[in-house]
C-alpha cells in the first residue's frame, strides 16, 4: 500500500510543472504537461456591485481573484506564486488610484494577494501608453526574480518576495517610482514590489513604443531577450526612431545592455514590433527566433558579437524570411497600403519552435479589422519556408504544436488544425467570436478563449471533437495556461484557477 501511494505521488510530481514565462518554455510552444484538467466547468456568478465571484454554484473552480477592468497580460506561475499584468481599476493600494499599469502577485494555492508593482503612465496617451490597457507584458520568472516589460517601455527586474524580505538590489526609489505624483511618494510595505534594477529602453535606446509596450521577455543563460515595441507615431506614416533597435539582450543580473539587432527592422516597421522572441536548438547550436514588426521572421545568434564598424555589440542575423507573399506587399508593381484588407501584416503572435521547425503567423492590431493572413513553416537551418498556409486570416495568436498537429486561431474567430509537417488542413472550428488569445494544449485537450468570454474545449486530435464550451461572463483577451495540473483563465476582470475537485 505504501509503495502504491509513493508511486502515485511520484506520478503526480512528474506531471506537475510550473509555467514560468509566456509559452511555458523558451520554445514558446503553447503546450503543457498536465493530467485531470476538467471539461465540465461552471465559473460561478459575478456580483456586479462587489465585483466578487460567488462560488456557491460553481464547479471545478478552486479560487478566483479580482483583477482590474482590462487585462491583457498573461499569467505566469512559478515557485508557489502567480504574476499577472492588468490595470489599476481595482487598486490594492487605496492611496494610489487612477490609470496605471499594475503587476499583481498572488499565492498559487489560495489566490491570496501578496504584492503589486504600480507603474505610472507615460502621459503620452494612445501614442505610446494607451489609456487603461494597463500592463500587457507577461513576466518571466527565474528563481527568486521576475522580469517584466512595463507600460513605460522599461525592462524591470523584481524580487519575487516583494518588500517582505526588505528592499534589495541597486534600485532603492520604489516609493517615488510607483507614484503618479512625485511630491507624494508611496508608503511602501510588504504589499509592494521590490525593484532590483530598471533598464529604460526609451531613455537608453531612443525607442518609440507604438500604443503599448507589450513584449514578454525571455530569460535564458543569464540573458534577458525582449522586443522594444518600437514603431510608428500617431500618424501611422512617420517612424520617429528608424535607427533604434527592435530586439535587445540585457544582462539578467545587472540590467546592462549586451546586444541589439541591427537588421533594419525599425526602418521597415509596418506598425510596431510587439512579438516575443523564442529560443531553441538548431542542430547542436541554440538560435534566437523572432517575428519582426516589418513582417519578417528572423534567426539570430543568441550570443552578441562586437560590430567594430558601429562600435556596438549586436545580435548577429543568421537569416530572415518575409512572412508575407509578394502580392500582399505589391500589386502591379505598386505598394499596397498597410492596414488594407489585402495588404501586408507584421508578426504579432510569437514565433514557435517545435520538432526542429519554426512557425510564424502574420497579423495586425485588432483595431485594423480583418484581412488576409498566412502561416509559415520555416526550416531554421536554412531560413527557407517548408510550407505556407494561406487559408487563414490575420492572427495575433501563438500556435500549439503537438504529436504532429498544429493548432492556431485567427482573429476572425476560426481555429485551424493542420498537419505540422505538411500544412495540410484537418479541420476548422468556428467560434463565432473574435479571438485575441492563443490556444493551449494540455491533457489531450485544446483550450481556446474568445472575446465573447467563451472557452472552447476540443480534443487535440486530427478528427474534430468538441468537448465543451464555458462562458466566463467577461471577454478574454489573454491566453489560458496550465501549471501543476491547474488551468488558469484571466478574463478582463478576474483570474480563475480551475481544477478537478
Amino acid at each position: 500500500m505504501r509503495l502504491h501511494i509513493f508511486l502515485l505521488a511520484l506520478t503526480s510530481t512528474l506531471h506537475a510543472k510550473d509555467w514560468p514565462m509566456w509559452g511555458g518554455t523558451p520554445s514558446r510552444n503553447m503546450v503543457a504537461e498536465a493530467k485531470g484538467i476538467p471539461t465540465e466547468i461552471v465559473p460561478g456568478e459575478i456580483d456586479p456591485e462587489k465585483e466578487t465571484v460567488d462560488l456557491a454554484g460553481a464547479k471545478n473552480i478552486l479560487w478566483t481573484a479580482k483583477l482590474g477592468s482590462q487585462t491583457y497580460g498573461n499569467p505566469v506561475v512559478a515557485n508557489g506564486k502567480i504574476l499577472v499584468g492588468t490595470n489599476n481599476e481595482s487598486p490594492r493600494d487605496p492611496s494610489q488610484t487612477g490609470d496605471r499599469g499594475n503587476l499583481l502577485c498572488f499565492d498559487e494555492k489560495t489566490g491570496d494577494f501578496l504584492w503589486q508593482l504600480i507603474v505610472p503612465k507615460l502621459g503620452a496617451g494612445k501614442v505610446s501608453d494607451w489609456e487603461f490597457v494597463g500592463l500587457c507584458s507577461s513576466p518571466a520568472i527565474v528563481g527568486d526574480k521576475a522580469y517584466i516589460v512595463t507600460n513605460r517601455g522599461e525592462i524591470v527586474c523584481l524580487d519575487m518576495n516583494g518588500m517582505a524580505n526588505g528592499n534589495d538590489g541597486t534600485f532603492k526609489d520604489e516609493a517615488k517610482y510607483m507614484t503618479a505624483d512625485p511630491t507624494k511618494p508611496v508608503a511602501t510595505d510588504n504589499k509592494h514590489a521590490d525593484i532590483l534594477w530598471i533598464y529604460d529602453m526609451r531613455e537608453e535606446l531612443g525607442v518609440f513604443p507604438h500604443n503599448v509596450s507589450s513584449c514578454s521577455p525571455m530569460v535564458v543563460n543569464g540573458v534577458v531577450y525582449t522586443a522594444t515595441s518600437n514603431g510608428m507615431d500617431w500618424s501611422h506614416t512617420n517612424i520617429p526612431a528608424p535607427l533604434a533597435p527592435s530586439l535587445v539582450a540585457v544582462d539578467a543580473t545587472t540590467g546592462k545592455l549586451l546586444g541589439e539587432e541591427m537588421s533594419g527592422v525599425a526602418e521597415r516597421v509596418l506598425h510596431a514590433s510587439w512579438s516575443s522572441p523564442a529560443l531553441g536548438k538548431v542542430g547542436d547550436k541554440e538560435m534566437l527566433i523572432w517575428g519582426g514588426g516589418d513582417g519578417f521572421a528572423y534567426g539570430f545568434d543568441p550570443k552578441p558579437v562586437r560590430n567594430e564598424e558601429e562600435e556596438l555589440d549586436v545580435l548577429k542575423e543568421l537569416w530572415r524570411l518575409d512572412c508575407n507573399p509578394e502580392f500582399y506587399r505589391k500589386r502591379d508593381g505598386i505598394q499596397i497600403k498597410y492596414a488594407t484588407f489585402r495588404g501586408p501584416s507584421e508578426v504579432i503572435g510569437t514565433t514557435v519552435i517545435a520538432d526542429g521547425l519554426v512557425y510564424a503567423a502574420i497579423g495586425q492590431d485588432p483595431e485594423h479589422g480583418d484581412g488576409v493572413g498566412m502561416l509559415n513553416c520555416i526550416d531554421p537551418a536554412t531560413g527557407k519556408a517548408v510550407w505556407t498556409y494561406q487559408e487563414i486570416g490575420r492572427s495575433i495568436s501563438t500556435p500549439s504544436v503537438i504529436d504532429g498537429l498544429l493548432f492556431l486561431a485567427e482573429y476572425d474567430g476560426d481555429l485551424h488544425c493542420l498537419d505540422a509537417k505538411t500544412g495540410k488542413a484537418h479541420w476548422v472550428h468556428e467560434t463565432q467570436s473574435r479571438i485575441w488569445g492563443s490556444t493551449l494544449v494540455a491533457d489531450g485537450k485544446v483550450f481556446l478563449p474568445t472575446e465573447d468570454g467563451d472557452l472552447h474545449i476540443l480534443a487535440a486530435d486530427k478528427e474534430k471533437k468538441v468537448l465543451g464550451t464555458v462562458n466566463f461572463g467577461a471577454p478574454v483577451y489573454s491566453s489560458p495556461i496550465v501549471a501543476n495540473n491547474v488551468l488558469y483563465i484571466a478574463t478582463m476582470t478576474h483570474l480563475y484557477a480551475i481544477g478537478t475537485k
